[in-house]
């Protein structure tokens, strides 16, 4: 695929991101994604035979990997967990709030609406999470329990995503990041 592709391909998917963070997977029309991306209509056929579900799947992976990679390189120096958490959750935090509180977890929100009923979709978000989870399970490798810790961590942090967007406010996340401290002291 040439250069030209690459660019129609990623703005589908930006556009895609954008609106599944904002709106979820039903607020995502294929005329919305159209609109926002500027992309020709054949061109979302083109790069995504497999319709809106590969548009979303891959969408949802794409989101992952940015969230991942915030992930990253908040651990790049060696904080503490506590720290690495806490970090994640000011990302996420600043992600929500300048957003107008519209944009929390981006995968959470199509995992809700889709996991029960639509199998490509509930594996890329699965996916999503796993690869989460051992993004924090590295992190706790002195720990005998690092599978059920780094579980309840990403739970705490989606729990207190969704608690902060309906509150439009950050008072969950604070509070999540010192039982954190808690947690792992």
């Amino acid at each position: 695929m040439g250069q030209k592709g690459t660019e129609t391909r990623d703005r589908l998917l930006a556009a895609t991101q954008e609106l599944i963070e904002t709106g979820g997977y039903y607020g995502a029309g294929l005329n919305q994604v159209i609109a926002t991306s500027g992309a020709p209509r054949g061109s979302l056929y083109f790069h995504f035979p497999g319709g809106k579900d590969q548009l979303v799947g891959e969408s949802v992976r794409r989101a992952g990997q940015s969230i991942g990679v915030a992930l990253g390189d908040l651990a790049d120096p060696g904080p503490s967990v506590t720290d690495l958490v806490n970090g994640v959750l000011r990302y996420l935090g600043d992600r929500l709030e300048e957003s107008g509180w519209r944009k929390g977890c981006p995968v959470a929100t199509v995992a809700l609406e889709t996991a029960a009923v639509n199998d490509p979709l509930q594996e890329a978000c699965s996916e999503v999470y796993t690869s989460w989870e051992a993004a924090l399970r590295e992190q706790l490798t002195d720990r005998p329990d690092a599978d059920d810790l780094a579980v309840t961590i990403l739970a705490l942090v989606e729990g207190a995503l969704l608690l902060a967007r309906a509150h439009r406010s950050r008072e969950p996340l604070e509070r999540v990041a010192r039982q954190v401290g808690v947690l792992l002291s």
